[in-house]
């Protein structure tokens, strides 16, 4: 179960470091089950970059509910839990993207003439945060510590092990995204099909 050098006592004392946001004991925890989270999300969904970028989704929820671990159950079993939820979600999204282009492509014209007739929100904090979330896996850890959190770009650097440069482009990268998306058609046109989908 345990990478040779590790005994159930020392992965306790990582996870409770982990706990208290220690960024060493986050790269000891992904080090050590990182490789097999990923072949068992790779055989569920078929597809190597999807597995690596659920794998990334996978380490980002351990990071943001870290404070939830506890340390005398089963982490291995809890790791394997949050990937499986993981990849169930991810699942879930891609067949509700699949109905929402396919009711766009027969309804098109009425749909976006509705709209516009209704348009008038603005961006809140609330879309912003919900924006966030359809980043890729990465891209959203790196734009959440460096601009929720406040991290520098070193200290980033630091955690996930990749050069500032790097981060530099998930995050100007992320802003267009985010900026892209700040169009409130496309914001309410989502929305409206979701709801028309979820009636159905």
């Amino acid at each position: 179960m345990y990478k040779p050098g590790y005994d159930h006592m020392e992965e306790k004392e990582i996870l409770s470091a982990l706990r208290s946001g220690c960024q060493s004991a986050f790269r000891q925890i992904y080090s050590l089950y990182s490789g097999r989270i990923y072949l068992n999300i790779c055989k569920m969904v078929k597809s190597e970059q999807d597995a690596a970028e659920l794998l990334q989704e996978v380490f980002i929820k351990v990071w943001d509910k870290r404070e939830l671990i506890d340390v005398e159950q089963s982490f291995r079993s809890y790791l394997f839990q949050i990937a499986k939820y993981t990849v169930y979600n991810f699942i879930r999204k891609n067949n509700l993207e699949k109905q929402i282009q396919a009711y766009l492509s027969r309804h098109n014209t009425q749909l976006y003439t509705h709209v516009e007739e209704q348009l008038d929100e603005k961006q809140d904090e609330q879309w912003l945060y919900q924006t966030i979330e359809q980043l890729p896996p990465q891209r959203r850890l790196i734009y959440r510590l460096c601009k929720i959190e406040g991290k520098s770009y070193a200290e980033v650097s630091s955690l996930l092990r990749i050069s500032t440069s790097t981060i530099n482009d998930h995050i100007v990268k992320a802003t267009k995204y985010i900026k892209e998306r700040h169009s409130v058609v496309n914001k309410s046109t989502l929305l409206i099909v979701s709801f028309i989908l979820l009636q159905q």
